[in-house]
């Protein structure tokens, strides 16, 4: 992921650059809530990430509050999507990838000896960009797909209640129903993202990763896993690559914004958009680049 130049702030003041009207939604203008106990805080220290000679992550400290939803901005090639390939090791799987530093999940950390990659990812979903339906599988079998790795008997009643549960939550069952057996491919291509957040969903995941889930979807399947995302504030510890700075004011508690591989600065998401303590944010906030 190539970086981009930390941009160079004037020296001499300027007249202030008006911030840009971003509607706070109600996930955004609330204080951040207390997470239940159980739920796990992802933590990162000290994070570096390199491939293709390329530093793509440079020392980066970020905490993500238990149970709340992170919103992570910032210009294209700034090292967001690597962040989260970091969080399930998948950066550690391209050729020439190399990760120091720690990622705690709940404490633990990712990167122990210990720690069994296959499993991990079993406790962290996943949504790309683009919808990823496994091509020959039906849409039953797209949803359940986690839940037969983690050596659920396939087809048998809790399989089958698990699916239907992560379809409703959603926003797809109704849509469905009908043809559970039918070809994940038939679907438009904001139901196969729905899909795909169901398959995450199925194996009731402590931690949520979503690298711009929304991009290539029309107003409303933006709409629908938007609320989505909000009705699981509290129960699963979302973070959300976005570019939309209106989508992260609307559904965040917390939003962290990255420029050129770093984090120049995390707060709760009303306090960035309206207050920003670093300069480089505002410009960004401001549309001065990126």
């Amino acid at each position: 992921m190539s970086g981009m130049s930390t941009p160079q702030i004037p020296a001499t003041p300027k007249p202030a650059t008006p911030m840009p009207v971003v509607t706070l939604g109600p996930a955004a203008s609330e204080p951040a809530r207390t997470a239940p106990s159980r739920a796990p805080v992802v933590e990162t220290v000290g994070l570096t990430a390199v491939y293709g000679g390329r530093i793509a992550l440079k020392a980066m400290d970020l905490t993500c509050g238990a149970g709340q939803v992170t919103a992570v901005i910032g210009p294209s090639g700034c090292g967001k999507s690597t962040l989260l390939r970091c969080m399930n090791r998948l950066h550690e799987t391209v050729p020439g990838a190399a990760v120091s530093g720690r990622v705690l999940i709940g404490g633990e950390d990712v990167y122990a000896a210990t720690t069994d990659p296959i499993e991990l990812r079993r406790r962290i979903g996943m949504v790309f960009q683009r919808p990823t339906p496994f091509p020959t599988m039906s849409i039953f079998d797209n949803v359940a797909a986690g839940l037969r790795a983690a050596g659920i008997a396939p087809r048998n009643r809790e399989i089958a209640e698990r699916v239907e549960r992560a379809l409703r939550r959603a926003g797809l069952w109704a849509e469905v129903v009908d043809r559970l057996d039918g070809s994940a491919l038939a679907l438009s291509g904001g139901q196969q993202q729905r899909l795909c957040l169901a398959r995450a969903l199925a194996i009731e995941p402590q931690v949520l990763l979503l690298d711009e889930p929304t991009a290539s979807l029309d107003p409303l399947g933006t709409q629908r896993i938007e609320e989505l995302l909000y009705e699981l504030r509290g129960d699963v510890t979302v973070i959300i690559v976005t570019h939309n700075m209106q989508q992260a004011a609307r559904i965040s508690d917390v939003t962290a914004f990255m420029l050129d591989g770093m984090l120049i600065e995390a707060a709760p998401t009303r306090k960035l958009f309206t207050t920003p303590a670093d300069a480089r944010t505002e410009a960004y906030l401001t549309g001065r680049f990126g």
